[in-house]
């Protein structure tokens, strides 16, 4: 390994201290959601097809709920398979299937989401950034506002060996009294260690109403340490999450495949 690939070029410098900043602070969540995924630049070709299959489990959460009809964390398994199809070069439409597993062996479906993701054209090396548009329907286990939408704002890097990700999450209910939208800010960094596999950290907060942020330790807090590699022919992003504060599950397991057709 020579020096040229680890060192960054001046104007990227921001970016990075942007991202370990993000990890850094979330040392200090909610149930696992069903897709815990720093979003990127990947995306299906035009005409192309693939499933993703991510799969979260709490090993230790909350066990009480917070609201009648709620299903707690503790011990629950979730499976969605996520369905992505290339519409052009920088469209692709995605499709989610929500399920859980609970510790007594209930399966349930949980709901469906579609969404539209745009990846502006880039080059390999530098940066990137795009937009991911999601709408769908939970289950009232949970959550409280069974129709939201969600608008992602996708930004990052790869320079040499390093790969930086960050996004902005804006959620907001759809249902008849909507309240005030939230936000969530996720950071990824990753160092790719020999071809096709990586190790990074991945970083999830929640920021709270997006007229007024709460403090950082009154909000959900993950920290994961990731692998990205290649399992069997097919992608895998595996990790273990450590929650950071109160309002978070303890640990947490997951990982994706990612399928192509």
């Amino acid at each position: 390994m020579n020096s040229t690939e680890l060192s960054f070029n001046p104007k990227w410098k921001s970016l990075l201290a942007l991202t370990l900043i993000g990890c850094l602070c979330s040392f200090g969540a909610l149930a696992a959601s069903e897709e815990i995924q720093v979003y990127l630049d990947d995306k299906e070709e035009a005409g192309q097809l693939s499933v993703d299959w991510h799969n979260n489990y709490v090993i230790s959460g909350r066990s009480n709920p917070q609201y009648l009809g709620e299903q707690a964390p503790d011990r629950v398994y979730r499976l969605t398979p996520e369905l992505n199809y290339g519409l052009t070069d920088t469209l692709e439409l995605g499709f989610y299937l929500l399920s859980a597993l609970d510790h007594q062996g209930n399966l349930t479906g949980e709901g469906a989401k579609v969404r539209l993701k745009y990846i502006a054209p880039h080059e390999e090396e530098g940066l990137f950034w795009g937009l991911n548009l999601e709408v769908g329907e939970q289950a009232t286990r949970v959550s409280q506002n069974p129709w939201h939408g969600e608008l992602k704002g996708i930004m990052g890097l790869h320079d040499g060996r390093w790969t930086l990700g960050s996004n902005l999450n804006i959620d907001t209910s759809l249902d008849a009294h909507p309240g005030s939208p939230t936000a969530d800010l996720d950071f990824k960094i990753n160092y790719r260690i020999v071809e096709k596999t990586q190790l990074g950290l991945e970083s999830y907060n929640e920021l709270g109403a997006i007229h007024h942020f709460d403090s950082l330790n009154q909000n959900s807090k993950t920290l994961f340490a990731v692998v990205d590699t290649e399992a069997m022919g097919m992608d895998l992003n595996a990790g273990v999450g450590k929650g950071l504060t109160h309002a978070s599950d303890r640990w947490t397991l997951k990982f994706i495949l990612g399928t192509k057709f």
